[in-house]
């Protein structure tokens, strides 16, 4: 059994910095790309960032030079910084990978909301 746990929602001031995580929770699970997405209200979901089992990482035009992503061990970091009130939106984190050796899997955290505003 494999499930996502995201934490770090939270209100943030323009400009400020911020980060959100993903736990995965339960073993057996060798992730091939872990991805950040965001929906806000009217728009689509949007990938903002992925980070695959090479370490290459991949980013949205609109985020490029102010997040970053990272991976240690079983948690996930989405690392915000210089935020804009247009980077507020409920961030889920996905996963695409191999389950029991054999399995392929893919997994959603719950959402993780983030404001940015004065």
């Amino acid at each position: 059994q494999v499930q996502l746990m995201e934490a770090g929602g939270g209100l943030v001031q323009p400009g400020g910095s911020h980060r959100v995580s993903c736990e995965i929770i339960g073993g057996h699970c060798s992730p091939t790309s872990i991805g950040w997405y965001r929906w806000a209200p009217a728009m689509q979901r949007e990938l903002v960032a992925e980070i695959d089992r090479f370490g290459t990482r991949v980013f949205a035009e609109a985020v490029k030079g102010r997040f970053s992503i990272s991976r240690d061990v079983k948690v996930v970091y989405l690392e915000m910084d210089d935020l804009k009130s247009e980077d507020t939106g409920v961030y889920y984190c996905n996963v695409k990978g191999w389950y029991l050796g054999d399995r392929y899997l893919e997994l959603w955290g719950q959402g993780a909301r983030v404001t940015v505003s004065s």
